[in-house]
This record gives structure tokens, C-alpha cells and sequence, in this order.
């Protein structure tokens, strides 16, 4: 299982605490694969696109204008966090859904 996100993000130090055998794949380091983030961009669409971010509130207008994929790749903290790779399974965030989809205790 791997973790796609940042050392430093708490819901990402939330998940590597939960799940022990996730690995984490720091974007600012590592970055993340192309095929990945087209696969994970066909399923989730805009939403992989974190516009609350800093790094989102520090682009240009016409930066903001670039298509998502292409500014994901340039940019890839602009990515929501944590992206889960389980089994072949994408998942976004760390809501209850995703933590019982993951046989995590909710409580």
C-alpha cells in the first residue's frame, strides 16, 4: 500500500499511523508517477486538485488557467492529500468512507 502526499501533512501522518504497512511517497521528493496521476485524475477529476492549498493561493491567475494534469505535474503539493494506492484501488482524503473502506476503526 502506498501514501502519496507529504511528510509534514498531518492527515498523511494520520493515515502511516493507521495503516502500518503504507508506505509513503513524499510528492515534494519523489513527485508521482505520470500514469498515476492521469489514473487518479480519470477518477476524481478536479478534486485532485487541492484549491485550498498555499501553494494554490500563490499561483497567478493565469497559472490558475493551466489545464490540471499539466499543473498537477508542474505543482504536485497542489495535490489533495493522501492519495492511497491499495490493491489496485485508488482513494482520496481520509474520511470514515475511506477508513472503513480500508477496515480502519472509525473510533
Amino acid at each position: 500500500m502506498k501514501v502519496y502526499g507529504i511528510k509534514t501533512c498531518d492527515s498523511c501522518r494520520k493515515v502511516l499511523k493507521s495503516l502500518k504497512s503504507a508506505e509513503l511517497v513524499d510528492l515534494r521528493v519523489d513527485g508521482i508517477p505520470s500514469a498515476l496521476l492521469e489514473r487518479a485524475f480519470a477518477q476524481f477529476s478536479d478534486k485532485l486538485v487541492n484549491t485550498r492549498s498555499t501553494t494554490w493561493r500563490n499561483l497567478d491567475e493565469d497559472e490558475r488557467k493551466i489545464p490540471p494534469l499539466e499543473l498537477l505535474t508542474m505543482h504536485p503539493t497542489l495535490m489533495k492529500r493522501p492519495l492511497i494506492e491499495a490493491d489496485g484501488v485508488l482513494y482520496l482524503g481520509w474520511g470514515s468512507d475511506i477508513k472503513s473502506a480500508l477496515n480502519v476503526d472509525v473510533n
